[in-house]
C-alpha cells in the first residue's frame, strides 16, 4: 500500500467516524436546545459538535489499535466491546471534569483546588448527561466495529446497503 493510499484510507476512516459521532453529538445538542427552548434559553455552539466529533473520532481510531491484554482473547467479543466502552466513557468523563476544572480555576484559586471541587460545579448535570450520551455512542460504535471486524472489510456496508429481503424468505 502506497503512502497516498494509506493517507486516503486514513482520511476516509476519520471522516466516517467523525460523521458518526457528529450525528450523536448533534442529536444530543438538538435535544438540549429543545429542552432549553422551553425556558427561552437559546443554545448555540453547533460548530463545537463538529470539533468534538473530530477529536473524539480520531482518539477512538487511535485507541482501536491499543491492545487491552491477552486475557481478553479468551473471552467473547462482547467483553472487549464492553471493556472498551467503559474505558472510553471514563476517559470522556475525565476530560469533561478537567474542562470544568479549567473553566473554574480562577474562582477556586488554581487548577488543583478547582479539581478538588469539580463535583460541586454548577454544570455537573451537564457533564453527567454528556458522559452518559457519549457512553451510548461509544457502545454503539464499538458494537459496529466488532461486527464489521467479524464480517470483514465492507461487511457492514454489504449488510446495510444491500436490498432488503422479503420477511417470508428469511
Amino acid at each position: 500500500m502506497s503512502i497516498l493510499e494509506k493517507l486516503k484510507h486514513e482520511l476516509k476512516s476519520v471522516c466516517l467516524v467523525t460523521l458518526f459521532f457528529a450525528a450523536w453529538l448533534g442529536a444530543l445538542m438538538g435535544i438540549k436546545a429543545l429542552i432549553l427552548e422551553d425556558y427561552q434559553i437559546h443554545l448555540s455552539g453547533f460548530s463545537m459538535v463538529l470539533v468534538g466529533a473530530l477529536i473524539l473520532g480520531k482518539v477512538v481510531l487511535i485507541l482501536e489499535h491499543v491492545p487491552l491484554g491477552l486475557w481478553l482473547r479468551n473471552h467473547p467479543v462482547l467483553v472487549e466491546v464492553l471493556v472498551r466502552t467503559v474505558l472510553y466513557a471514563i476517559g470522556t468523563l475525565v476530560v469533561l471534569l478537567l474542562e470544568k476544572s479549567f473553566e473554574s480555576r480562577h474562582e477556586h484559586g488554581g487548577l488543583l483546588p478547582a479539581l478538588a471541587r469539580v463535583f460541586e460545579h454548577r454544570d455537573m448535570p451537564h457533564v453527567w448527561t454528556n458522559t452518559i450520551c457519549l457512553g451510548g455512542a461509544l457502545l454503539f460504535y464499538n458494537l459496529l466495529t466488532a461486527l464489521n471486524h467479524h464480517l470483514g472489510t465492507g461487511g457492514l456496508a454489504r449488510v446495510f446497503l444491500s436490498p432488503a429481503q422479503d420477511s417470508k424468505s428469511r
